[in-house]
Order: structure tokens, then C-alpha cells, then sequence
């Protein structure tokens, strides 16, 4: 029984997009109905008016790129960064503690605008970064924080019962962590984790502000050139709801997947 509980428990967030679950009738229908409608949408105004439309979903395919490139370099260095972070949270030596607390206290306390736009211009007026560089480098300091809080919860979340056990099997500490905790947290961390995913891929919208060519300055550079603000920006909202739907339901699928069978 005990078992079953501890399986069944979750870390919910609400910086990212709700996860669809069979349990969840409701936001399973509110998610193929967004979806599907979404791409028929789109489909619909390419066929009805392909100017400009169809030239705006033609001009804005690098900058999806860019953005994919973006959050998954981010959302991977961050994951570490975040695990360092958790771990250093629940350390029982107080200088790593402190170093770690402190960390996810400043870093969460600052708009992830502002950080992009100290590393690029502030400490850029010392040394040069590139705005891709500068982009990766504010994404993985402030979701590093946010995972660092999310693998705390997730590690704190085990039954001390399996560190015991392990300690009893001669394992050490390190070896407990990495071999019998962190396998078992993963569970847990997965849905928050997938939806920082997916909350650092609409946050990427931010960079371009700092020259990144990433799907909205794409957008951007059309409408400019153009006009088409209205067309543009619809185009470019529905692009960013159909990528998130997709993300939220793999998220979906790979928390199905880890999830013990009953």
C-alpha cells in the first residue's frame, strides 16, 4: 500500500502547459480539440489566403530551428545544473547548502528578461558573447534554479526507508544516490521537469529581444517588412500552441511509460 502512495505521488507546477492523463478526461479532450484544431486552423488559412499565410509559414522554418536548438541545449544543461543544485539543497554541509540555497533564491528573484539582458549587454560590455551563447547561458542559470527546486522535492519524496536499505546492502552515500534515490525520483521529477521543458521553449520567445533569430524575431522580420501584423502573429502563436501541445503530450507519454504498473 505504502508503495502505491508513493508512486502515485506527483510534483505539480504551473510555469509550463498541463500534462494531458487518461485520468484527466477533461484536459485530454481540451487537448485534442486545441490540437487538432490548431493544425486544421492553420491549414485552413494557408488554403484560403496563401498570401500570406502560406508565405509566412515558408519564411519562419529557420527560426523554429533556432528555438529548438535553443531550449533543448538549455533544458539539457540546466538539467544538470538543477541536479548539482538539489543535491547541494539537501547536503548536509552547511557551506554547500548555503551556496546552493542562495543561488536558486537570487537567480528566482530576477525576470528572466533581465538576466538575458545583463549577460549580453552588462557583461557583455566587458567581454563579447555571442547572442546564442548569451541566450543558453541566461536560460540554463534561471531554469537550473527552478530544476534545482524540483530535484530537491523529488529526492525528498523517497521513502528513507530506501536510503536505510541501501546503507544496509553496504552501499555508501554517493552510491545510494546515484544508484538507489535519484532512478526511483526520476519518476517523480518527470511531469515537472517536462513542463520546465516546455515553459523554457515559450520563454524563448524572449531572446529575441537580444538578435536571436528564433521563431518570434522571424516574425517579427516578416511583419516589419510587410505589414501583416495581425496575419503574422497568428501564425506565429498557432506554431508556438502546436509545438507545446506536442511536447505536453510526449511528456504525457513518457510519464505513462515510467509509471509502475498497479
Amino acid at each position: 500500500m505504502e508503495e502505491k502512495q508513493r508512486a502515485e505521488v506527483r510534483i505539480e507546477v504551473t510555469d509550463g502547459a498541463a500534462i494531458p492523463t487518461e485520468k484527466d478526461r477533461g484536459l485530454l479532450s481540451a487537448w485534442r480539440i486545441a490540437f487538432f484544431g490548431s493544425i486544421a486552423l492553420v491549414i485552413g488559412l494557408c488554403i484560403y489566403k496563401p498570401h500570406p499565410y502560406l508565405d509566412i509559414l515558408e519564411f519562419v522554418p529557420d527560426g523554429i530551428r533556432v528555438t529548438f536548438e535553443v531550449t533543448i541545449i538549455s533544458i539539457i544543461l540546466s538539467f544538470f545544473v538543477g541536479m548539482l543544485t538539489g543535491l547541494g539543497r539537501i547536503s548536509k554541509n552547511r557551506g554547500i547548502n548555503l551556496i546552493a540555497s542562495t543561488y536558486i533564491e537570487v537567480i528566482r528573484g530576477i525576470p528572466l528578461l533581465v538576466q538575458l539582458f545583463y549577460i549580453y549587454y552588462a557583461v557583455g560590455s566587458f567581454t563579447r558573447i555571442p547572442p546564442f551563447f548569451a541566450a543558453i547561458l541566461a536560460m540554463t542559470i534561471c531554469y537550473g534554479a527552478y530544476m534545482g527546486e524540483v530535484f530537491r522535492a523529488g529526492i525528498e519524496s523517497i521513502d528513507p526507508g530506501q536510503t536505510e536499505a541501501a546503507m544496509s546492502l553496504g552501499f555508501n552515500k554517493r552510491q545510494t544516490m546515484f544508484y538507489v534515490i535519484l532512478p526511483q525520483a526520476m519518476r517523480t521529477i518527470l511531469p515537472p521537469v517536462g513542463n520546465e521543458f516546455i515553459a523554457l521553449l515559450k520563454d524563448t520567445s524572449l531572446v529575441s529581444i537580444i538578435a536571436v533569430a528564433d521563431l518570434l524575431r522571424r516574425g517579427r522580420e516578416y511583419a516589419t517588412s510587410t505589414f501583416n501584423y495581425f496575419e503574422t502573429f497568428t501564425m506565429v502563436a498557432l506554431i508556438y500552441l502546436i509545438i507545446t501541445l506536442l511536447l505536453s503530450k510526449f511528456v504525457s507519454i513518457m510519464e505513462k511509460k515510467m509509471t509502475p504498473y498497479e
